[in-house]
């Protein structure tokens, strides 16, 4: 088991075409490896498409899309995981916004689908109904890196403490939450809503964003907050892209940081709600 393991946060400005965001992740990709070598590379939310022009039929991937392929390469080539925050997936015959996992060998598998889809009214803004695309999740889920015990989640979820708590009660020692945060919600809940997790769970939470302004190659915009985030288990803020543009962070994960903080505050013999 490592006692350490080396992370990147990558902030992306995607689009709404597949080839044009590979690009992205690739140059961005080979960024992070100029000034370290991640063991982990984290890429947020609608990475390889977001959709910019409201009510466009959204072309799921499947498992077996060239872009994995592609991708996959870039594993095996970096000797990393590479973990894409979220792609709109279909599985079953269903559509999902779906986190994806490759593996320094190249293996591709699909790993959480988002639970939580944002169906929202903001004030002034036209009405986000996620819900309309995609099916909901079903389960939380832990994927494990070199010894590293890591939750997933996506973007909305982060507002649902009980999936976390869920983490907690399996002591996962970091969580994913990459996300496309509008302007106005992440001015207002972003950063305070992300160190809330890593205390509450006594874990880092590695939170890759899309941030900036999306020109749709067909039309359409969309502006997101950005403000990529490594939070560790204190809740203090370790790494960060400040500006609302594409941008890598990269953080060392140490085993003995969260042992301190959970030694010194040892909330797992103190939970006395049940599960379920």
């Amino acid at each position: 088991m490592s006692a350490e393991l080396v992370v990147a946060a990558i902030q992306m400005t995607s689009v709404d075409d597949v080839a044009t965001n590979l690009t992205q992740m690739e140059n961005l990709l080979q960024e992070a490896f100029q000034s370290a070598s991640p063991r982990f590379v984290s890429f947020p939310e609608n990475c390889l498409y977001l959709r910019l022009k409201e009510g466009e039929k959204i072309e799921g991937l499947t498992v077996s899309h060239p872009a994995f392929v592609q991708l996959a390469d870039l594993a095996k080539k970096y000797n990393t995981y590479l973990h894409l925050g979220s792609v709109p997936l279909y599985l079953e015959g269903h559509l999902y916004n779906s986190s994806m996992l490759i593996t320094p060998e190249g293996e591709i598998r699909p790993t959480y689908q988002k639970m939580h889809l944002f169906d929202i009214q903001l004030d002034g803004q036209a009405p986000l109904r996620e819900s309309d695309v995609f099916r909901h999740g079903q389960a939380p889920s832990v994927i494990e890196v070199d010894g590293f015990k890591i939750g997933e989640a996506i973007c909305y979820d982060v507002r649902f403490a009980e999936l976390f708590s869920q983490y907690a009660r399996q002591e996962v020692d970091a969580i994913l939450l990459p996300a496309a945060f509008l302007v106005k919600t992440g001015e207002a809940h972003w950063e305070i809503l992300l160190r809330a997790r890593a205390i509450e769970n006594q874990s880092y939470v590695i939170a890759a964003a899309q941030g900036g302004t999306h020109l749709g190659l067909r039309g359409g915009t969309r502006e997101t907050y950005g403000h990529s985030l490594i939070i560790d288990p204190w809740g203090t803020v370790v790494g960060q892209v400040e500006k609302r543009v594409p941008g890598v962070t990269v953080s060392k994960l140490t085993r003995d940081r969260i042992d301190s903080v959970r030694r010194q505050i040892p909330m797992k013999f103190h939970r006395r709600l049940p599960v379920g």
